[in-house]
C-alpha cells in the first residue's frame, strides 16, 4: 500500500494539545489530541510541565513516523503565546514554563512603567494592554530583576512556538507572530523591538528573526521543520492567503478572539483598558483584536460539573439531549437581533450576556 504524503503539525494550546496530518489538499487525514496535567513552580503556581511536553512530542513524532499509512514530508507548530521557555548554552531547559496566569509584582511593574514612559505610552507603542505575565517581554524583566544570575545563565529565551520547533531541529529561532501577541516586545510604529528591550539587554537573549516561510532546520530524519507560529496568528494564514475582501476571523480557545486584519488605526487608551491589542501577521503587518477568556471558563465550568456528578470531565460530551427536559427550560425572552451579517436569536439569560460582550468585541476590532 502507498503511504500519504503529510504534513505534521503539533497544535499546542494550553488545554489540549493536538497533532493533525495534512494531506496534499491540505485536508486533515488524521488527527489525535491530548491533555497532559500540569506541575507547580517554585512558587506553588501551576504551570506547563515542559519536560513531559518535550517527550511527547518527540514519542509522536517518532510514532507517527512509523505509521505505514503516511510519509511525513515536513512538520510544524503552533501553541500559545506568551510562554517563554529558557535554555542554557548547552540547550538544557533552565527554568519552568511559566504560567501567564501567574501574578506580577505590582511594585516590579510599576518600576518598569516609570521606567520606559509609563503604562499609556508603552502600551499604545506596543499594542499590549497592561496584563502582567501576560505580556510576555515582562517575564523576561522579572527574571532579569529577580534573578540576576540564572537571567546570566540564559542563553535563549524562545517563546513556546519556536521551542518546539527546537525540539526537532535542534535550531533557534523566534518569528514575528510570537513577538507581536502582547509581549510589550515590539514597537509598532517603528517596526522593531522596543527601546527597552535593547536597553535591558534583553534582545540578546532573543534568538534571529526568521521568516514563517522558510526551513528552520530538518530532523535526525532529514525531514524540513517549520519555526512554528502563534496559534492565533496561524489561524489568519489560509485566510490571509486565499481572501482579498476585509473580514474578521472570530478564533475560539482557551481565548476568543477576533481578529481584524483591515483596521490600521493606533489603539486608544480606551480601546487597550477594554483589552484590545494587535498582533502581527505571519507578513508582519498589524492585526486589531479583542478578546475574551470565554474558554477558560468553559473550562472551569466542565472541571465543576465533573466533581459534582463524580465523572470525567469529557463525560457532558456524551449525554444525550433530554427534550422533555428542555421544554421546561424554555427561555421566557426571546427576539431576533441583526448585528452586521451576524443574526442572533433567541437571546436570554447567559446566551443575551455572552452575545453583549460579543458585540462590544466586534465594536472595537470593526470600529
Amino acid at each position: 500500500m502507498e503511504k500519504i504524503p503529510v504534513i505534521a503539525i503539533f497544535d499546542v494550546g494550553k488545554t489540549n494539545k493536538k497533532l493533525l496530518l495534512f494531506n496534499e489538499m491540505y485536508e486533515v487525514v488524521h488527527e489525535e489530541s491530548w491533555s497532559l496535567p500540569e506541575k507547580k513552580d517554585e512558587d506553588g503556581f501551576p504551570c506547563e510541565d515542559i519536560s513531559a511536553l518535550t517527550q511527547w512530542i518527540k514519542e509522536t513524532f517518532q510514532t507517527i513516523l512509523t505509521e505505514k499509512h503516511f510519509e511525513v514530508k515536513a512538520v510544524n507548530f503552533s501553541g500559545y503565546g506568551a510562554s517563554f521557555v529558557y535554555l542554557d548554552g548547552k540547550g538544557n531547559v533552565l527554568l519552568p514554563l511559566y504560567n501567564y496566569l501567574k501574578p506580577y509584582p505590582p511594585k516590579l511593574q510599576k518600576q518598569f512603567y516609570d521606567t520606559y514612559g509609563g503604562e499609556s505610552q508603552v502600551a499604545k507603542q506596543t499594542a499590549s494592554p497592561v496584563l502582567g505575565n501576560l505580556n510576555s517581554g515582562m517575564q523576561l524583566y522579572r527574571l532579569k530583576h529577580e534573578k540576576p544570575a540564572i537571567f546570566a545563565e540564559v542563553k535563549y529565551a524562545l517563546h513556546l512556538p519556536q521551542y518546539l520547533s527546537f525540539i526537532l531541529s535542534g535550531k533557534t529561532n523566534t518569528d514575528l507572530t510570537s513577538i507581536g501577541c502582547h509581549t510589550s516586545l515590539w514597537h509598532y510604529q517603528k517596526n522593531s523591538y522596543h527601546e527597552w528591550v535593547q536597553k535591558e539587554k534583553i534582545a540578546d537573549k532573543l534568538p534571529a528573526i526568521m521568516d514563517v516561510a522558510e526551513v528552520a532546520g530538518y530532523t535526525e530524519e532529514n525531514i524540513p521543520v517549520g519555526v512554528g507560529l502563534h496559534d492565533s496568528s496561524a489561524a489568519l494564514v489560509p485566510y490571509l492567503s486565499t481572501f482579498r475582501e476585509p473580514f474578521v476571523l472570530l478564533s475560539t480557545g482557551t481565548w476568543c478572539i477576533t481578529l481584524n486584519p483591515f483596521n490600521h488605526s493606533i489603539l486608544t487608551d480606551y480601546e487597550l483598558h477594554n483589552d484590545c491589542l494587535c498582533y502581527l501577521s505571519f507578513k508582519g503587518n498589524p492585526v486589531k483584536a479583542s478578546r475574551l477568556f470565554a474558554g477558560n471558563e468553559h473550562e472551569q465550568q466542565v472541571k465543576r460539573l465533573a466533581s459534582h456528578f463524580l465523572t470525567d470531565v469529557y463525560h457532558y460530551k456524551k449525554v444525550k439531549a433530554d427534550e422533555v427536559l428542555l421544554k421546561k427550560f424554555k427561555p421566557a425572552y426571546k427576539s431576533t437581533h441583526t448585528t452586521g451579517s451576524t443574526v442572533m436569536i433567541g437571546e436570554s439569560g447567559f446566551q443575551k450576556e455572552i452575545f453583549r460582550i460579543i458585540r462590544i468585541m466586534m465594536k472595537h476590532t470593526t470600529s
